[in-house]
Protein backbone atom coordinates (compact mmCIF):
# COMPACT_ATOMS: atom_id res chain seq x y z
CA UNK A 1 0.00 0.00 0.00
CA UNK A 2 0.86 3.64 -0.86
CA UNK A 3 1.05 6.23 1.71
CA UNK A 4 0.65 9.33 -0.07
CA UNK A 5 3.02 12.31 1.52
CA UNK A 6 1.96 15.24 0.67
CA UNK A 7 -0.67 17.72 1.37
CA UNK A 8 -3.61 19.01 -0.09
CA UNK A 9 -3.62 22.98 0.52
CA UNK A 10 -5.34 25.77 0.14
CA UNK A 11 -3.36 29.00 -0.18
CA UNK A 12 -5.51 32.54 -0.65
CA UNK A 13 -5.30 36.10 0.44
CA UNK A 14 -9.15 37.18 1.74
CA UNK A 15 -10.34 40.45 3.00
CA UNK A 16 -11.42 40.36 6.66
CA UNK A 17 -14.59 40.01 5.65
CA UNK A 18 -13.76 37.17 4.03
CA UNK A 19 -13.98 37.96 0.44
CA UNK A 20 -10.92 36.95 -2.31
CA UNK A 21 -12.06 39.52 -4.74
CA UNK A 22 -15.11 42.21 -5.27
CA UNK A 23 -18.16 41.91 -7.32
CA UNK A 24 -18.46 42.95 -11.26
CA UNK A 25 -15.15 40.96 -12.39
CA UNK A 26 -14.27 41.83 -15.80
CA UNK A 27 -11.12 41.39 -17.93
CA UNK A 28 -9.85 45.05 -17.33
CA UNK A 29 -10.85 44.81 -13.62
CA UNK A 30 -10.26 40.58 -12.91
CA UNK A 31 -10.85 41.45 -8.88
CA UNK A 32 -13.71 43.72 -9.14
CA UNK A 33 -14.64 46.15 -7.38
CA UNK A 34 -11.61 45.69 -4.76
CA UNK A 35 -12.01 49.83 -3.84
CA UNK A 36 -8.97 50.54 -5.77
CA UNK A 37 -8.62 50.03 -9.74
CA UNK A 38 -9.82 46.55 -9.89
CA UNK A 39 -6.46 44.67 -9.89
CA UNK A 40 -6.23 43.17 -6.41
CA UNK A 41 -3.59 45.68 -5.52
CA UNK A 42 -5.27 46.34 -2.41
CA UNK A 43 -6.15 43.21 -1.58
CA UNK A 44 -2.47 41.80 -2.55
CA UNK A 45 -0.74 44.68 -0.93
CA UNK A 46 1.35 42.43 1.42
CA UNK A 47 2.88 40.47 -1.43
CA UNK A 48 4.09 43.80 -3.19
CA UNK A 49 4.38 46.45 -0.77
CA UNK A 50 6.27 44.58 2.05
CA UNK A 51 7.56 41.52 0.38
CA UNK A 52 11.13 40.88 2.48
CA UNK A 53 8.25 40.98 5.63
CA UNK A 54 6.04 38.07 4.44
CA UNK A 55 8.93 36.32 2.39
CA UNK A 56 8.58 33.07 4.46
CA UNK A 57 4.87 33.29 3.24
CA UNK A 58 5.72 33.78 -0.49
CA UNK A 59 8.40 30.89 -0.86
CA UNK A 60 6.18 28.26 1.12
CA UNK A 61 3.24 29.14 -2.13
CA UNK A 62 6.36 28.41 -4.45
CA UNK A 63 7.43 24.86 -2.79
CA UNK A 64 4.39 22.93 -4.10
CA UNK A 65 5.31 20.22 -6.23
CA UNK A 66 1.94 20.68 -8.29
CA UNK A 67 -0.83 23.74 -8.30
CA UNK A 68 -4.57 23.97 -9.07
CA UNK A 69 -6.91 26.45 -9.90
CA UNK A 70 -10.00 27.46 -11.51
CA UNK A 71 -10.23 28.61 -14.90
CA UNK A 72 -11.44 31.92 -13.69
CA UNK A 73 -8.42 32.06 -11.89
CA UNK A 74 -6.46 31.63 -14.89
CA UNK A 75 -8.01 34.09 -17.02
CA UNK A 76 -11.41 35.72 -18.51
CA UNK A 77 -12.18 33.76 -21.54
CA UNK A 78 -15.24 31.98 -21.33
CA UNK A 79 -16.83 29.47 -23.25
CA UNK A 80 -14.36 27.64 -25.88
CA UNK A 81 -10.95 28.71 -26.22
CA UNK A 82 -11.32 31.20 -28.93
CA UNK A 83 -8.25 33.53 -28.29
CA UNK A 84 -4.65 32.76 -27.36
CA UNK A 85 -4.27 32.84 -23.47
CA UNK A 86 -1.47 31.67 -21.29
CA UNK A 87 -2.55 32.76 -17.77
CA UNK A 88 -1.94 36.12 -16.33
CA UNK A 89 1.70 35.79 -15.42
CA UNK A 90 3.41 36.12 -18.73
CA UNK A 91 5.75 33.80 -20.15
CA UNK A 92 7.54 32.97 -17.61
CA UNK A 93 4.95 31.72 -14.23
CA UNK A 94 5.91 31.70 -10.94
CA UNK A 95 5.03 28.14 -10.25
CA UNK A 96 7.92 26.61 -12.14
CA UNK A 97 5.95 22.93 -12.08
CA UNK A 98 2.49 21.39 -13.44
CA UNK A 99 -0.53 23.40 -13.01
CA UNK A 100 -3.67 22.23 -13.55
CA UNK A 101 -6.45 24.49 -14.31
CA UNK A 102 -10.42 23.27 -14.23
CA UNK A 103 -12.54 24.06 -17.32
CA UNK A 104 -15.38 22.95 -18.87
CA UNK A 105 -13.65 22.85 -22.36
CA UNK A 106 -11.14 20.81 -23.46
CA UNK A 107 -7.42 22.26 -24.53
CA UNK A 108 -3.81 21.10 -25.27
CA UNK A 109 -1.28 21.39 -22.18
CA UNK A 110 0.94 24.67 -22.71
CA UNK A 111 4.22 24.27 -22.09
CA UNK A 112 5.73 27.94 -20.54
CA UNK A 113 9.21 28.82 -20.01
CA UNK A 114 10.57 28.38 -16.59
CA UNK A 115 9.23 24.89 -15.93
CA UNK A 116 5.08 25.36 -15.57
CA UNK A 117 3.08 23.70 -17.80
CA UNK A 118 -0.68 24.35 -17.56
CA UNK A 119 -2.68 21.23 -17.93
CA UNK A 120 -6.48 21.79 -18.53
CA UNK A 121 -8.70 19.29 -16.98
CA UNK A 122 -12.41 19.17 -18.17
CA UNK A 123 -14.18 15.84 -15.72
CA UNK A 124 -13.81 17.76 -12.56
CA UNK A 125 -12.60 18.66 -9.07
CA UNK A 126 -11.74 15.17 -7.98
CA UNK A 127 -10.24 13.77 -11.47
CA UNK A 128 -7.66 17.16 -11.74
CA UNK A 129 -6.70 16.47 -8.05
CA UNK A 130 -5.37 12.95 -8.99
CA UNK A 131 -3.54 14.10 -11.46
CA UNK A 132 -1.89 16.82 -9.81
CA UNK A 133 -1.33 14.73 -6.63
CA UNK A 134 0.11 11.92 -9.17
CA UNK A 135 2.79 15.23 -10.73
CA UNK A 136 3.44 16.42 -7.28
CA UNK A 137 4.96 13.12 -6.30
CA UNK A 138 5.77 13.48 -2.23
CA UNK A 139 5.30 16.71 -3.01
CA UNK A 140 1.84 18.97 -1.54
CA UNK A 141 -0.76 19.91 -3.93
CA UNK A 142 -1.12 24.24 -3.64
CA UNK A 143 -4.91 24.81 -4.82
CA UNK A 144 -4.21 28.69 -5.44
CA UNK A 145 -8.12 29.49 -6.48
CA UNK A 146 -10.41 31.23 -6.89
CA UNK A 147 -12.42 31.15 -3.65
CA UNK A 148 -15.32 28.84 -5.38
CA UNK A 149 -12.86 26.65 -6.61
CA UNK A 150 -11.50 26.09 -2.87
CA UNK A 151 -15.32 25.86 -2.10
CA UNK A 152 -15.55 22.79 -4.10
CA UNK A 153 -12.94 21.06 -2.75
CA UNK A 154 -13.67 22.25 1.43
CA UNK A 155 -17.50 20.82 0.29
CA UNK A 156 -15.81 17.73 -0.78
CA UNK A 157 -13.20 17.11 2.15
CA UNK A 158 -10.29 17.22 0.26
CA UNK A 159 -8.48 20.00 1.85
CA UNK A 160 -5.84 18.83 4.64
CA UNK A 161 -4.75 22.32 5.73
CA UNK A 162 -5.79 26.08 5.28
CA UNK A 163 -3.19 28.81 4.43
CA UNK A 164 -4.92 32.11 4.75
CA UNK A 165 -3.79 35.33 4.33
CA UNK A 166 -6.05 38.23 5.96
CA UNK A 167 -5.78 41.77 4.10
CA UNK A 168 -6.20 44.92 6.47
CA UNK A 169 -9.51 45.99 4.56
CA UNK A 170 -13.35 44.71 3.91
CA UNK A 171 -14.78 44.68 0.32
CA UNK A 172 -18.42 43.77 1.49
CA UNK A 173 -19.53 41.89 -1.33
CA UNK A 174 -17.96 39.55 -3.87
CA UNK A 175 -16.65 36.10 -3.95
CA UNK A 176 -16.53 34.73 -0.03
CA UNK A 177 -13.95 31.73 0.98
CA UNK A 178 -16.69 29.33 2.95
CA UNK A 179 -20.08 30.27 1.10
CA UNK A 180 -22.01 26.79 0.56
CA UNK A 181 -19.20 24.78 2.97
CA UNK A 182 -20.60 22.63 5.67
CA UNK A 183 -19.81 23.35 9.17
CA UNK A 184 -16.13 22.20 9.35
CA UNK A 185 -13.34 21.49 12.55
CA UNK A 186 -10.60 23.50 12.33
CA UNK A 187 -7.30 23.03 14.04
CA UNK A 188 -5.04 26.80 14.26
CA UNK A 189 -1.54 25.29 13.24
CA UNK A 190 -0.11 28.84 12.85
CA UNK A 191 -1.00 32.92 13.56
CA UNK A 192 1.63 35.78 12.13
CA UNK A 193 0.38 39.40 12.27
CA UNK A 194 2.45 41.55 9.68
CA UNK A 195 2.15 45.07 8.78
CA UNK A 196 -0.54 45.02 6.03
CA UNK A 197 -1.80 41.25 7.17
CA UNK A 198 -1.84 38.57 9.12
CA UNK A 199 -1.27 34.77 8.04
CA UNK A 200 -3.51 32.48 9.97
CA UNK A 201 -2.61 28.09 9.11
CA UNK A 202 -5.69 26.05 10.44
CA UNK A 203 -5.60 21.87 10.10
CA UNK A 204 -9.25 20.71 7.99
CA UNK A 205 -9.95 17.92 10.99
CA UNK A 206 -13.67 17.41 9.66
Amino acid sequence: MTVRTGRVICDLTISADGYSAGPHQTEERPFGDDGGDGSGAGLHAWMFDTPDENRAEVDAMAAAGAFLMGRNMFGPVRGEWDRPWNGWWGDDPPFHAPVFVLTHHAREPQQMAGGTTYHFVTDGIAPALTRARAAAGDGDVLILGGATTINQYLAAGLIDELRLHIAALTLGAGTRLFEGVPPLRLEQTSSRPATQVTHVTYRVLS
